[in-house]
């Protein structure tokens, strides 16, 4: 089998992995009492982080991608999301806080990742609407 059939057999399972987590992920935000359009909204985000940019470039699983979020918010994010503005970055940020809260809580994930990836939200949300700003400006020529 050919590298590029494995990744995808990979990605296929993962995949089916996640439409799991998503509805434990669902479930979990129900018990907070949240909104309905609130709960879509943090759904429909961890399903693009998890299933777009955790399967773009390799096959990684959503427990193995808390170290990932400062990619995906300060670079990948602004590149590939239409929709990309500082409210929707901190949107994102909002639900991966929430999410990997969720996998830690299941035991999917260690405490101290969960510490790390609110820590690095906390001390790089700065920059990545910064370089969102940039991005956005035709004038700069050096975005990164």
């Amino acid at each position: 089998m050919i590298d590029y059939e494995k990744y995808e057999e990979n990605c296929e399972n993962i995949r089916k992995a996640n439409e799991q987590l998503l509805n434990g992920f669902d479930a979990w935000l129900k018990l907070s009492g949240l909104s309905e359009k609130t709960i879509n909204n943090h759904v429909s985000n961890i399903d693009f982080y998890i299933n777009e940019f955790l399967l773009y470039d390799d096959a990684t699983e959503a427990k193995d991608g808390a170290q990932d979020v400062g990619m995906f918010l300060g670079y990948w994010f602004i590149r590939k999301a239409m929709w990309a503005n500082r409210s929707s970055i901190k949107g994102n940020a909002a639900s991966l806080k929430k999410f990997y809260t969720f996998l830690e809580e299941k035991g999917l994930i260690e405490k101290e990742d969960l510490i790390d990836l609110k820590q690095s939200i906390k001390e790089d949300m700065p920059e990545w609407l910064e370089t969102l700003e940039r991005y956005d400006d035709l004038s700069v020529e050096d975005v990164w």
